[in-house]
């Protein structure tokens, strides 16, 4: 019985594993959306039994990151263009919510930790993947930071749908943009002004939502 439970426990562990290993080469772009995936595939990419490949497709699945297509079976999610439209519609309201309540209940270790982030930005300019990586941190912490669970937890789902979107941080202006807009956050989240806070939020999204779907708009017209 003990080996049993020590066996499922196991197995939970590498289906965890194997979850977090592809959630991030989706994030990263290694697997792109529209990508069609098999079990065999990903056990071979990740060196792993189809036991835990399967767990891990399941958690993808629910959270929208895989999805089947007629006669293609099983893709990395494409998102369209009115799911993005909604996505940051949805974003600027929880995103900008969250930094109000930042402003208010951030402690000083998360303060410092987000103006450390902001620091790193710059260096990163040329390094879009982990100037990624470095953004999604920033929002995390600002989630975070809100003290909300039930904020959190619906901006921790969102973030599963945006993850299925390439990075904007490789385009031209694009990062330099971010940080001014990042900074304008911070700034506001380290006053306590909870009211400019949520507005530099919102603003950020907004900015990013017209990047976004000028980007797609572009990749329809090719």
């Amino acid at each position: 019985m003990k080996n049993e439970t020590s066996h499922r426990e196991g197995s939970r562990d590498l289906g965890w594993a194997a979850y977090l290993k592809l959630k991030e080469a989706i994030e990263d772009g290694q697997i792109t959306p529209g990508t069609r995936v098999t079990e065999v595939e990903l056990s071979d990419r990740l060196k792993m039994s189809r036991t835990p490949v399967r767990e891990a497709i399941y958690r993808l699945e629910v959270e929208g990151l895989l999805s089947h297509e007629p006669r293609r079976g099983l893709v990395v999610t494409q998102p369209d263009h009115q799911m993005v439209v909604e996505l940051y519609t949805m974003r600027e309201a929880l995103e900008g919510t969250a930094a109000r309540l930042a402003a208010q209940h951030a402690t000083e270790a998360e303060l410092a930790t987000l103006a450390e982030i902001n620091q790193q930005e710059p260096g990163l300019h040329d390094q879009p993947r982990m100037l990624s990586r470095l953004n999604r941190r920033f929002h995390a912490l600002i989630s975070m930071s809100a003290h909300n669970r039930y904020l959190l937890k619906s901006l921790e789902n969102m973030a599963s749908t945006t993850a299925l979107l390439p990075t904007m941080l490789n385009l031209e202006g694009r990062p330099e943009q971010a940080y001014t807009e990042h900074k304008a956050i911070l700034d506001a989240i380290v006053s306590r002004k909870a009211d400019a806070a949520e507005e530099a939020a919102r603003a950020h999204i907004r900015s990013a939502g017209r990047w976004r779907i000028e980007l797609i708009s572009r990749s329809y017209q090719e």
